[in-house]
């Protein structure tokens, strides 16, 4: 399925959240499409499955997925007006780190060319063509 980086400064758990939610937004997984049990990503990703439930709760609370009782967690329908808020919230974060990367000393061409490589690898192409 995917991989963390047991390296990383970031936890699990938000390793996790960034997973899922890549996959929900590439469409790996589509709505109502049911997520792998707690236990079952707990061995196969060789973590303690308290990770992966918080990483659940956390994708709840965000809206992603939603849990039914006995039967596991499921992709929820990603409803146009969240991903409204959600795209101006990011397009915040985004301009406020824009302005630090080019008080930093990154040309605004760098940072177009970053926008231009970000493009790509979410088309699948190759970085370094």
């Amino acid at each position: 399925m995917f991989s963390l980086d047991m390296r990383s400064r970031q936890p699990l758990y938000e390793q996790l959240i960034e997973k899922f939610k890549e996959m929900i937004m590439y469409e790996v997984y589509e709505p109502d499409d049911q997520l792998p049990s707690v236990r079952q990503l707990a061995k196969e990703l060789a973590i303690n499955p308290n990770t992966i439930q918080k990483a659940y709760r956390e994708l709840e609370r965000e809206g992603f997925i939603y849990s039914l009782p006995g039967k596991g967690s499921f992709v929820k329908k990603q409803i146009k007006s969240v991903n409204e808020q959600k795209v101006e919230q990011m397009k915040a974060e985004l301009l406020k780190l824009i302005s630090e990367a080019m008080f930093l000393g990154l040309s605004k061409k760098e940072i177009e060319q970053l926008a231009d490589q970000a493009e790509k690898e979410m088309k699948g192409e190759d970085r370094n063509d």
